[in-house]
């Protein structure tokens, strides 16, 4: 590897074993007193994990990303998803499931319901909702992606 690269910046590898003169992001601490360029990088002494991480730029006042310093990191959010029904069969006629919005199974089979639900209807059904019926879903949110170690030089 080029020993012109600047110390301290990640750079994307696509080995498992980090090239001699070189450390993984991986937290862990390093000899400041060893490596004192590093260490103006990180003058913790301690290397960002960033196994399964994403690297965001910095926000630096654009309003796209506030609140954050250098090197904080954030954890996982999804954006706000909402849907709706225009009722609930059975008790006001016309269910229209939108969304995320669907209807379940039925929870009670009557034949009228009491002046304390608000409805005349004859049954009662759950309302499901399930962002899968409308976007990819998994344990997290993430864009595609491809993975690498995230290495720095260091010196």
């Amino acid at each position: 590897m080029r020993s012109d690269f600047p110390v301290g910046i990640p750079q994307p590898w696509p080995t498992n074993t980090a090239p001699a003169g070189w450390l993984k992001c991986n937290g862990a601490a390093f000899d400041k007193a060893k490596y004192p360029l590093l260490a103006a990088a990180y003058p913790a002494g301690t290397l960002p994990d960033l196994r399964g991480e994403f690297i965001r730029g910095w926000d630096e006042g654009r309003g796209v990303d506030t609140g954050r310093t250098l090197l904080s990191a954030q954890t996982d959010a999804v954006q706000k998803f909402t849907g709706k029904t225009n009722g609930i069969q059975h008790f006001v006629p016309g269910l229209t499931p939108q969304g995320i919005i669907a209807q379940g199974e039925t929870v009670a089979a009557t034949t009228g319901l009491t002046e304390t639900s608000g409805s005349t209807g004859n049954g009662v059904f759950r309302i499901n909702i399930d962002a899968s019926l409308q976007i990819r879903t998994a344990t997290e949110t993430r864009p595609r992606n491809i993975a690498f170690n995230y290495i720095v030089r260091a010196a």
